[in-house]
């Protein structure tokens, strides 16, 4: 039998697509407990890789723009609020006023840095915090390590899941909709979450980043924090904003 199927070349043709759908089936019914790690790692691996070439550049010529080290590295809560370090190309400056306090986000973010969150380049180096496991591909998009503080346990569900590079709320609107939406899409991606699913909110992310849609909240140079989001709504007094702030310190 197996001389006859490699004997000739759509026999061949057939084997190779039944061993694809042999391998795509078990992948989607094992992808949860085993195969969406497998894909993080080949993956980020793979683009490291082969996007290395654009990694040299980008550190060359951020070092320049930025007029030193050209990665920023932020706390943030990964699976099951582990906090750790994400790793991004800087696209702000550091620059202070006289009492030694960061100016404006708008004031500091360059031209340079807007085409890096207009394309998402800022992103690269994520792929290194997906190879070593602390981000997915797809997932809730990890929030700053402040905003735990203001979530409650409902909220915190997110966390069971590794954070990704992008996701169901990225897809659906990034930054230009309202903190609750986010947060509902990423309970829902949780609950939903597949091999087909991921595929699907990839494929619509690499719409979203052609089109450089819903890159920043509009008049806000950057996405509001939630803590702030909540206070600027009226969700909760400045008392209750400044005891949540000063817990997470303590």
């Amino acid at each position: 039998m197996f001389d006859f199927i490699f004997s000739t070349w759509w026999g061949i043709t057939l084997f190779v697509i039944v061993c694809v759908a042999l391998f795509v089936l078990v992948s989607a019914i094992f992808y949860r407990l085993f195969f969406k790690r497998v894909y993080d790692i080949f993956f980020s691996a793979l683009l490291i890789i082969l996007l290395s070439p654009v990694l040299l550049v980008l550190i060359i010529v951020g070092a320049i723009k930025m007029k030193g080290n050209p990665f920023f590295f932020q706390l943030r809560p990964g699976k099951n609020g582990k906090i750790f370090k994400m790793i991004k190309f800087r696209t702000m400056t550091q620059e202070k006023d006289e009492n030694g306090n960061f100016l404006p986000d708008e004031v500091r973010l360059t031209k340079y840095g807007k085409i890096l969150r207009s394309t998402s380049l800022d992103e690269l180096p994520e792929m290194f915090n997906i190879f070593i496991g602390q981000m997915s591909f797809i997932g809730p998009r990890p929030q700053l390590e402040k905003d735990l503080v203001f979530m409650d346990s409902n909220i915190r569900r997110r966390h069971s899941v590794r954070g990704g590079l992008t996701g169901l709320a990225q897809v659906m609107g990034r930054n230009n909709i309202t903190w609750e939406k986010r947060f509902s899409y990423d309970l829902i991606y949780v609950e939903k979450y597949s091999l087909f699913f991921d595929l699907k909110i990839l494929f619509l992310t690499f719409f979203k980043v052609l089109k450089r849609s819903d890159v920043a909240t509009d008049g806000m140079a950057t996405s509001m924090d939630y803590g702030d989001w909540l206070l600027k709504e009226g969700k909760i007094s400045e008392e209750e904003y400044k005891e949540k702030l000063t817990k997470k310190r303590i």
